[in-house]
């Protein structure tokens, strides 16, 4: 039995540094002056930090946030608890967007009427190339078919000195981690997964697109101030298990919502053990407990790593930071809570179906599938995506194929391989990995997304339940293939390769045995692999690389056809008051959303994914996939005040459009951690432009809840969870006390006076997350509204 264990503690480590867990031919030594950590700068600031906080001990977390404030003295003035408590003004040192998400937020950048970006920025094409045949022939055609969006994103980085990665370079977070990633900075990226940098020892945070453009115009960009969870590792993995074991096993303890408002700082003697990519791994998937990021005192394998991928610069210049204690915790240093776990107690788990956090240990994972009345059968195994696919991955997974080649065995079901970059694929061809894949029947796929976003035109298993086994990081319904049937087991990399050999989902490869051609017992033995190429990385095609720090050129012309079902130019949301004073107009409830609502829920992707750039087509998507509450029904809401030919209840995105039409501004009354999921702001822009001015939730996702109020629509918490069921479709809602709290008066509170479709008046407490400056952007109508004014 693992054991696990929570506690609170002083518990802290410094730094062990230990060899690599290979030794390999360097990298040649890349221009490093734009992402080598201004270091000096940064401890300078925090040794001011130390002054107004007493010199109390620091965790990791803490010195990287605080050494990245905007105004030390006006964000931890006062003397009282920040972590949890205080909102932080802070300056990011970079930002990242995947090409689905950067659409928006180069719109709404555009707006601002800037020259260039007040920070390094790059931008990824890695969400818009869909999975069919394999490589080749899917990157040629999705070049085709999303021309225009790939256009207007390098011309838009041309003319903004932005670094734009060509389809084909591969996904946004390997990219990051190979290429940007240095211990100690904070940066954003629209995407959930982009604590997946934190395998280098910095803050990588997921943001919406107008998050991201704060940092691209220089404006501080807020956060309130995370807890700390200390996660403290012993022992050393061995056998089956894998880091990703680790996170698969703590999503289960922490459930979806357990590091909500938290970072999650690993430390302790297990971390050392730990390969660099292994790390980003579980950093990656911290975001599936709703954790703001995770983080991990920086190690030798690091500075291997570094090395490795051309960045020795900032390798020596990190040594020299951690030798002065900026890249640990201070001894002494004070967690939130402590979570204890003894990596040599671990074993393979896998997670699933339909939720990220539902984790059995896959020496019971059989039982499992039985007592739940499962097919034993597996349809596909999937491997790669942004979460497992670094070299050791890969080498791991190219050791089972030998074995099974060697036995005369080849998969049994169909199998997918995703490079995550051009440097992975072109290392993997160039040392045989590819070929050795292939030979047991895998198909490798583009360097991109595919699969795990949805991005996978499947044509097998059409509303059948099905069950696939991916090393993805995230398994809602309908997400890989379109079908709500298909249910997708998260687990290892090497899990679902010995799987795949079996076609069962019974197979435990550990004690399990295949039977071969012959009828002689085959068991395959623990899979070995190697951290680091031993002749080094290889770039690969560099046609698809960006030249390093390019210079704006404010000539370049940036096109969107008028015309454009992609493309569509952002109209500024208005103000929801106007001279009516400073309470919201009365509102109407669209529909009360019944359980786990995600952001897939919100605003799907898969095909929906080619509407990113234009919000009004996307906007047809709202809540498709959402269960009404009252009925029970999916993608249904009413209307009670249809006009004549039109019916009581529609789809829930044309209900939506007929408010819109009548200028009704409306309301959504929410379960808990509503929002969960991605950091696509769609799902807050979507809403906005229907007219919804409020969300009341039994609770929000962090990155959700942020984008809404950047938008301009006002999240509100019930004080008591079971007031969610007394609202309900049709009845009106207003705001009393929004405008104490709008004008600064202190203890303001915000109630709702609820006029049922009875006639029964009553009114409910709310609570609210709502800072000072964020209740400027709703005032203003958004957050890019105010910040335009600002800049005026």
């Amino acid at each position: 039995m693992l054991s696990t264990t929570l506690r609170s503690s002083a518990l802290a480590a410094g730094p062990t540094l230990r060899r690599s867990l290979a030794t390999h031919t360097p990298f040649y030594e890349k221009d490093c002056s734009s992402i080598t950590p201004p270091y000096v700068q940064l401890i300078g600031q925090l040794e001011h930090v130390r002054e107004l906080l007493n010199n109390r001990p620091l965790t990791l977390a803490e010195k990287i946030l605080y050494s990245h404030l905007n105004d030390p003295e006006k964000s931890l003035s006062g003397g009282g608890k920040i972590r949890g408590e205080s909102y932080l003004q802070l300056t990011p040192q970079r930002v990242a967007m995947q090409d689905a998400s950067a659409q928006m937020a180069l719109l709404q950048f555009m707006s601002a009427g800037l020259s260039q970006c007040a920070v390094p920025t790059s931008i990824h094409c890695d969400h818009l190339i869909q999975a069919i045949n394999g490589a080749e022939s899917d990157l040629k055609r999705s070049i085709t078919s999303n021309k225009e969006v790939f256009d207007f994103l390098e011309s838009a980085a041309r003319k903004y000195g932005i670094e734009f990665w060509k389809p084909g370079s591969g996904i946004i977070h390997q990219i990051v981690l190979e290429n940007y990633a240095a211990p100690g900075i904070l940066m954003l990226g629209t995407d959930s997964h982009t604590p997946n940098a934190g395998g280098l020892g910095l803050l990588a945070i997921g943001v919406g697109g107008a998050d991201a453009v704060d940092a691209m115009t220089g404006t501080p960009w807020e956060l309130k101030a995370p807890q700390v969870v200390g996660i403290h590792l012993t022992g050393k993995l061995s056998g089956w298990a894998t880091p990703k074991d680790l996170i698969l096993h703590l999503a289960g303890k922490l459930t979806v919502r357990g590091g909500t408002g938290r970072i999650l700082e690993y430390f302790g003697p297990g971390v050392a053990n730990q390969s660099c990519t292994g790390l980003a791994t579980v950093a990656n998937m911290g975001a599936e407990v709703g954790a703001t990021t995770s983080t991990f005192p920086y190690t030798e394998n690091m500075r291997a790593y570094l090395n490795a991928t051309g960045r020795a610069p900032v390798a020596r210049a990190a040594d020299q930071a951690a030798s002065m204690g900026f890249l640990n915790a201070d001894k002494g240093a004070e967690y939130d809570e402590v979570i204890e776990i003894n990596l040599s107690e671990l074993e393979p788990t896998i997670n699933g179906p339909f939720t990220p956090d539902l984790a059995t240990p896959l020496s019971k994972f059989g039982s499992f599938v039985k007592e739940q009345g499962w097919k034993d059968e597996l349809s596909a195994g999937l491997i790669g995506s942004c979460t497992n696919s670094s070299y050791e991955d890969m080498t791991q997974v190219a050791d089972l194929a030998k074995q099974a080649k060697a036995a005369g065995l080849v998969t049994k079901v169909p199998f997918l391989c995703t490079p995550g970059s051009e440097q992975i694929r072109a290392t993997m061809e160039r040392d045989g990995i590819t070929s050795t894949l292939e030979d047991i029947g895998a198909v490798v796929l583009a360097n991109a997304c595919g699969p795990c976003i949805g991005q996978w035109k499947r044509d097998d298993m059409k509303d059948e339940e099905n069950a696939i086994l991916t090393s993805f990081n995230r398994n809602f319904k309908s997400r890989n293939d379109g079908n709500r049937l298909t249910m997708n087991f998260l687990a290892s990399p090497t899990i679902v390769t010995a799987m795949a050999f079996s076609g069962s989902l019974s197979f435990n490869p550990i004690t399990d045995t295949l039977t071969l051609p012959s009828g002689k017992p085959f068991r395959f033995a623990p899979p070995a692999g190697q951290d680091l190429p031993t002749e080094g990385f290889t770039q690969g095609n560099t046609n698809y690389y960006p030249s390093p720090t390019p210079e704006p050129q404010p000539e370049t012309e940036i096109i969107i056809c008028a015309d454009s079902q992609r493309l569509e130019l952002l109209e500024p949301f208005p103000s929801h008051f106007g001279n009516r004073g400073l309470e919201l107009p009365p509102l109407k409830v669209l529909m009360r959303v019944r359980g786990k609502c995600t952001t897939d829920h919100i605003s799907a992707a898969g095909p929906w994914l080619k509407y990113k750039g234009h919000l009004t087509n996307i906007s047809e998507n709202l809540l498709i996939t959402a269960v009404n509450d009252e009925g029970g029904d999916v993608n249904v809401a009413f209307d009670y005040d249809q006009a004549t030919g039109e019916t009581e209840t529609d789809t829930i995105p044309a209900v939506a459009k007929r408010f819109k039409a009548r200028n009704q501004p409306w309301t959504l009354v929410v379960d808990d951690n509503y929002g969960e999921g991605s950091a696509r702001e769609h799902a807050a822009l979507q809403p906005r432009f229907y007219g919804c001015a409020m969300i009341v939730a039994r609770s929000f996702a962090r990155i959700h809840e942020t984008n809404l109020k950047k938008q301009g629509v006002l999240p509100l918490w019930f004080a008591d969870k079971n007031d969610y069921s007394r609202i309900g479709s049709g009845d009106v809602v207003q705001t009393i006390g929004l405008a104490d709290l709008i004008e600064g008066r202190q203890n303001a509170e915000v109630k709702l006076k609820v006029t049922k479709r009875t006639g029964e008046v009553f009114e409910i407490l709310t609570k609210h997350t709502m800072s000072e400056d964020q209740l400027k952007w709703f005032r203003a109508g958004s957050a890019l509204n105010f910040i335009r004014s600002q800049l005026s």
